[in-house]
């Protein structure tokens, strides 16, 4: 389009067809006659036709002024529901897939629960959730290939990301029924034992690593493994203990034969947080997956706490 056209001209076009009066016309535009027949004179010049002409009914649009008014209605329309008004959401009539970033043992704890209202709320929403690695996480949300992450991301410390803590977190163990360790659990003991770790880009690791380097503690690694769903069959088979965190924790032992133990000391503790780019912060629909995330999982929702208090 020449830049030199202003598109307020097509409103001048349209309400003069409308109204078919220069007067009427200016009124319904909040103009001045002499602006209005000043806009209308530029918008004649440039097309090159009189586009109305007066009769004694009012003013008559020309073939090539009706030829421009239903385009220029629809422009119009355009402009208005797709630029000016606020976009909406409906979650029941949405189709869209939110794109999650979240390590394995985090979906363990939303995923179930938050499938659960989706398929209330909106059922025609769709999920699709990815372990980003530390360094690639942050592009992924400035690119929009990640709509909200789910967990402890302290790598994501950027001015343009938005975060909400949901809640604070902590560690426990999960042995096989009937472990020895479970009558006698000493700071010796969790050395001693054999420990099956979990090697992945979940940050709670990591900070569970940091926290026993910091503290001059080892452990007796005898398995590494990449993935935390393998670990409940694992324990619940042999004399190895895991340390996980606590959500998890009760989760496997809800689920599978292990059974929780508090670690022999107070282990670390971290925020669990839903963190959003910038450039999605007005976004209707990844506002309204923040709102439902919040609303699930929180404080007053957190089925963990009184366990915790319990184990420590």
């Amino acid at each position: 389009m020449e830049k030199e056209f202003d598109l307020n001209l097509l409103r001048v076009l349209v309400a003069l067809e409308k109204h078919r009066n220069v007067t009427r016309a200016a009124q319904s535009l909040d103009m001045s006659q002499s602006g209005f027949s000043t806009a209308l004179a530029r918008l004649r010049d440039r097309i090159g036709d009189p586009l109305f002409v007066r009769t004694q009914g009012g003013m008559e649009a020309t073939p090539r002024a009706q030829a421009m008014v239903n385009v220029a209605k629809s422009i119009l329309t355009n402009v208005q529901t797709s630029i000016l008004e606020q976009p909406t959401f409906d979650p029941q009539l949405a189709q869209v897939e939110y794109r999650l970033a979240m390590a394995d043992v985090a979906e363990v704890v939303f995923l179930p629960q938050l499938l659960a209202h989706l398929s209330r709320e909106a059922p025609h929403v769709r999920l699709r959730s990815d372990p980003w690695p530390r360094g690639e996480l942050q592009h992924a949300m400035e690119t929009g290939q990640v709509d909200l992450a789910l967990g402890y991301f302290p790598d994501l410390s950027s001015d343009s990301i938005f975060k909400q803590r949901l809640y604070t977190h902590t560690y426990a163990c999960i042995v096989r029924p009937g472990h020895w360790v479970l009558k006698r659990f000493t700071l010796s003991s969790y050395g001693e034992l054999g420990h099956a770790v979990v090697n992945t880009p979940s940050r709670s690791d990591e900070l569970f690593e940091h926290f026993l380097a910091r503290k001059g503690m080892t452990r007796k690694i005898v398995l590494r493994t990449p993935h935390h769903l393998s670990l409940p069959d694992i324990i619940a088979s042999t004399d190895l203990i895991a340390t996980v965190p606590l959500a998890t924790a009760t989760r496997f032992a809800a689920t599978t034969q292990v059974e929780v133990l508090p670690l022999p000391f107070k282990p670390p503790r971290f925020d669990v947080q839903q963190y959003w780019h910038r450039r999605s912060h007005h976004d209707p629909r990844v506002r309204w997956l923040q709102h439902t995330v919040s609303s699930l999982f929180n404080d007053d929702t957190d089925s963990w706490k009184n366990l915790e208090r319990k184990l420590y």
